[in-house]
């Protein structure tokens, strides 16, 4: 779609409260060249399909691994260094202790429910299964409710699709499969254990060790914007900065890590990794470098 050549911009956006995002939702930080119509449901992930699929947004936050999806196969959306949303991921993923002790390297063989196999947050954790246990991914059958964001992507030959209607987090209690990967906390159901013992203190560790934070959804552009308005899409990121500066305290980083890091240089690991868990996890059918996924003006933010 056209926009001005020059003066302000109306943009329909999808973006949640975060503590980067709070300012600017709230209109603390303003500026005189973009206004956000904040349109979005309330749940913003529920936005990712419809901004991928059918253009729905001028901008708003995406999942990086929907982001990276959505490269391969040419959406028009251009990639912010802005993340807005980032945390350990070690809780997400728990076992029902009726059906036998589990630890993390002994999960081969095992059905384990998701949402989506595609979804970041399984990306992640497999990631680290593999990284860090040598699991061998291939040997666990992935039971999934959904399909991923993107309609040209297939799940891997290790992937079943559940009934209509099935409840992952129902079938993790009843033991109907051995374990999940679910969005939030566990259940606090005496049936489910975390796969991970101290899951969050592993989450800490693994952060310290490898010196960032996982990433989950950073901000994006319709391109016709970036490539119409440069200037539009530099103040963006400039409000973005100025919302995370009032919503994100210094004490908050640990280890000298920026819980939620802002320009290409600052993601360049996180990006590097989660390309990489990725395409060995089928996710995407090649390698990415990590410019490629910027243009050159969001490339140069910082």
């Amino acid at each position: 779609m056209p926009y001005p050549a020059s003066g302000p911009v109306t943009l329909d956006t999808n973006l949640a409260d975060y503590p980067v995002t709070r300012a600017l939702k709230a209109g603390a930080v303003t500026s005189d060249l973009v206004k956000f119509n904040f349109t979005g449901p309330k749940v913003a992930n529920q936005g990712f399909k419809p901004m991928v699929r059918e253009g729905r947004f001028d901008a708003g936050e995406l999942a990086i691994v929907t982001f990276l999806q959505a490269k391969i196969y040419g959406k028009p959306l251009t990639l912010l260094p802005a993340v807005v949303m980032a945390r350990g991921q070690h809780h997400t993923i728990s076992y029902n202790v009726a059906r036998g002790p589990l630890a993390p390297r002994d999960i081969e063989g095992k059905r384990f429910g998701t949402r989506s196999y595609s979804v970041t947050t399984g990306v992640w954790v497999r990631g680290i299964l593999k990284d860090e246990y040598g699991v061998d991914l291939g040997k666990v059958t992935w039971c999934t409710t959904d399909d991923g964001h993107l309609a040209e992507y297939k799940d891997p030959a290790n992937c079943v699709r559940l009934p209509a209607g099935s409840n992952v987090e129902k079938m993790l209690i009843e033991g109907e499969v051995d374990g999940a990967i679910l969005g939030g906390e566990l259940p606090d159901e005496p049936r489910v254990a975390p796969l991970f013992p101290d899951p969050h203190k592993a989450a800490e560790a693994w952060s310290k060790k490898n010196g960032m934070v996982p990433i989950n959804h950073l901000f994006v552009v319709r391109s016709e914007l970036a490539q119409q308005r440069p200037d539009v899409v530099r103040d963006i990121f400039r409000l973005l900065k100025e919302s995370k500066a009032q919503g994100v305290p210094p004490e908050s980083m640990k280890d000298g890590i920026d819980p939620v890091p802002f320009g290409v240089e600052n993601n360049r690991k996180a990006l590097e990794t989660i390309i990489r868990y990725s395409y060995e996890q089928q996710v995407i059918p090649r390698m990415m470098s990590v410019d490629e996924l910027f243009d050159d003006v969001t490339r140069d933010l910082v």
